[in-house]
C-alpha cells in the first residue's frame, strides 16, 4: 500500500493502522519521524489525510514560532506545581523554549471524531525537559497550524480534552 507524501506503508498488526517507515521531518530540524495513520481505510475522502500529510511536510521549523507561548504557558503551569525540586529546568522565555522540546518518534494522523469537527489532525507526542512523564503533544490541524498544546492525552482538540465547545480556538488550556 502507498499513502501519497507517505511513500510505501504497512499495516501494524496490533491496531490495522498504517505506518511509515522513518522519514525526515522538517518541522522538527528534519527529525527522523514514523508516521502512523488512523482510519485512512474506511475514510471517504482520504484526500484530507493526504493534504494534512503533505501541508505537515511542507512546514518549517518557523510553524512552532505561533506556539511558543502556549507551550511556555505550559512549562509555566508545571513549574508552579513542581518548580522547586532540585534539577528543575529553567526557561527564560519563549524563544528558549523549544531547546528544550526533542519529537518523538512518531506522528500520528487521524480525523477527528469525538465531537464533530470531522478535520484531519497530525499530532507528535514530544519529550520535554520540564515535563517528563506526560511530555507535550503538539496537533497540528489539517497539518498546517498549531492548534493544541499540552501534556500528552491523545486528544486532537482542546474541545474533545474538556468537553467544552469555548475551547474550538485555544491552544493550550490549562490541565486540572
Amino acid at each position: 500500500m502507498e499513502i501519497p507524501g507517505l511513500g510505501p506503508v504497512t499495516v501494524d498488526a496490533d491496531f490495522g493502522d498504517y505506518v511509515s517507515p522513518p522519514l525526515p521531518v522538517p518541522v522538527f530540524a528534519d527529525a527522523l519521524c514514523r508516521f502512523v495513520i488512523a482510519g485512512y481505510d474506511d475514510d471517504d475522502a482520504k484526500v484530507d489525510f493526504e493534504a494534512a500529510i503533505s501541508a505537515f511536510l511542507g512546514l518549517d521549523e518557523s510553524a512552532l514560532r505561533s506556539a511558543s507561548e502556549p507551550v511556555l504557558q505550559y512549562y509555566l503551569d508545571v513549574k508552579a506545581e513542581v518548580g522547586d525540586e532540585e534539577g528543575f529546568v529553567s526557561i527564560d522565555g519563549p524563544d528558549d523554549v523549544w531547546s528544550h522540546v526533542r519529537p518523538g518518534g512518531e506522528v500520528s494522523v487521524q480525523r477527528e471524531d469525538a465531537h464533530g469537527d470531522r478535520k484531519v489532525y497530525v499530532s507528535v507526542e514530544c519529550e520535554c525537559a520540564w515535563e517528563p512523564e506526560h511530555g507535550l503533544q503538539i496537533v497540528f490541524c489539517r497539518g498546517s497550524s498549531v492548534s493544541k498544546v499540552g501534556p500528552f492525552d491523545s486528544h486532537l482538540t482542546n474541545v474533545s480534552a474538556f468537553d467544552r465547545a469555548d475551547l474550538a480556538d485555544v491552544v493550550y488550556h490549562r490541565f486540572g
